[in-house]
């Protein structure tokens, strides 16, 4: 059974104590406390709550209210006395996991704890699943915000509202993005990127809107814009606390009638979810006079939050290796490794450009160390982490910044070099001349590239 955050809440010192003592020996981390309103602050981060029913103030029925409407899939276990299990069976028809009763027995408590966590852990493993089939790509959320984040995704994403991705730059809102819009009843159509800080103003209405021929000088044919080209499907619009306030006006009308006017041209109808993401905090934009406040409202129907990666370091090794091999293909390097001392420094290091950074990191070192990085590759000034602040792509399958075209083809190369002495058993007089060049040319490389 994998290490679970286990919320405990009873009135009675000494069941609360038993109940932790109980729990934290099967190694899980263990929040107890004493009340249902202490225990309103906890629910977001548990893997599983377990609470006494007779309580004073918010009782047990009541919180698994409140758990049932913030996170309908958390295993919530109550605890009766004997003789109230008609109260208990109607918790499980209002969405309670199981029951005990007092005296708790030890051992019925451990397998009914057990059992809840397998279910969760199984309804997580086949959410992820659905995500990654939805997506057509691997993902990685081993910890428990990524796994509400999907939970949440999974909740909203058939239901056709407008939503709000927020998070730092490098956090993975794209990814957000995409991920809602595979799950949707729009999958089958169009999603379509504009990045609201790419553009001017003037263009950006152009571009978004569309525009009639001769609408004004340039425009030598008509042009159908970004909301008519997503018609029927999903319009992610990237960076949007950036959009220019001349056009919030026009993107409210799209957003609460579902018309559009190209520029020049009549008014259309458009059927289209927009998904919206930003590094920004809209609310305190809204207050500075720079968003306004309605399109704010109209956005923020369903906000869905993507956590940094410092509240999710326990990613950090599966994140770095699934890029490590990722671009290791890429190269031509097969089977690259990432070494223990490399993978715990990257746990302790600062990412303030999250997971667009480690992407871009990684990348820079298999690209100049080869398929064995060690600790020196990433300590090596040689190979200097991406700045985090850069803005990212509107589209494409990575959010990585491309490496330079010098690094590319020296990582091809050095992919080459290593291939063929694999595939000749390190005979450097075989390899030279399956690659076409002579034994001292090939020792060169060799020692350029650092292969033994």
């Amino acid at each position: 059974m994998s290490r679970a955050r286990i919320l405990l809440v009873d009135d009675e010192p000494g069941v609360l104590y038993m109940l932790r003592e109980v729990l934290s020996e099967r190694g899980h981390d263990v929040v107890a406390v004493s009340s249902g309103a202490a225990a309103l602050g906890h629910i977001d981060a548990a893997s599983l709550v377990v609470s006494d029913l007779a309580m004073p103030g918010i009782d047990g029925l009541e919180l698994l209210a409140h758990v049932h409407e913030r996170r309908p899939e958390l295993p919530f276990v109550l605890i009766t006395a004997h003789g109230n299990e008609r109260v208990a069976v109607s918790a499980m028809k209002a969405g309670a996991h199981d029951y005990l009763t007092k005296p708790v027995d030890i051992d019925e408590l451990r397998l009914v704890v057990d059992r809840a966590l397998e279910r969760s852990q199984l309804r997580t493993e086949v959410r992820l699943m659905k995500a990654e089939r939805a997506l057509g790509r691997r993902l990685i959320a081993e910890s428990a915000v990524m796994r509400r984040l999907l939970e949440s995704i999974e909740r909203i994403a058939d239901k056709d509202l407008t939503v709000l991705v927020r998070g730092e730059t490098g956090s993975g809102k794209e990814l957000v993005a995409s991920l809602v819009h595979a799950q949707s009843r729009r999958e089958s159509g169009p999603l379509v990127r504009f990045n609201c800080a790419a553009l001017p103003a003037e263009l950006a209405e152009a571009e978004l809107f569309g525009h009639a021929r001769g609408a004004f000088t340039g425009a030598v044919a008509t042009r159908r814009g970004f909301f008519a080209e997503a018609d029927r499907g999903t319009l992610v619009l990237d960076e949007i606390g950036e959009l220019p306030m001349t056009l919030q006006p026009k993107l409210l009308r799209a957003l609460q009638d579902g018309e559009i006017q190209p520029i020049g041209g009549r008014i259309e109808r458009v059927d289209v979810r927009v998904v919206a993401s930003t590094h920004r905090d809209l609310a305190a934009e809204v207050k500075a006079g720079r968003f306004r406040e309605d399109l704010y409202y109209r956005l923020a129907v369903v906000e869905l939050v993507v956590p940094p990666l410092r509240e999710r370091r326990d990613e950090i090794p599966a994140l770095a290796r699934g890029f490590a091999e990722r671009y290791g293909e890429r190269f031509g390097m097969p089977d690259v490794s990432l070494s223990p001392e490399l993978l715990d420094a990257l746990c302790r290091a600062e990412w303030p450009g999250n997971v667009r950074q480690l992407e871009n990191t990684i990348a820079r070192m298999v690209a100049l160390s080869g398929p064995r990085v060690g600790l020196d590759a990433f300590l090596s000034p040689s190979a200097p982490a991406p700045e985090p602040d850069a803005e990212p792509p509107a589209e494409g399958e990575s959010d990585a910044a491309p490496l330079p075209l010098r690094a590319q083809v020296e990582a091809f190369e050095r992919g080459l070099v290593v291939r063929a002495l694999a595939d000749c058993k390190g005979n450097q007089s075989h390899a030279a001349r399956r690659l076409g060049i002579g034994r001292a040319t090939l020792i060169d490389k060799m020692k350029r590239y650092g292969i033994k």
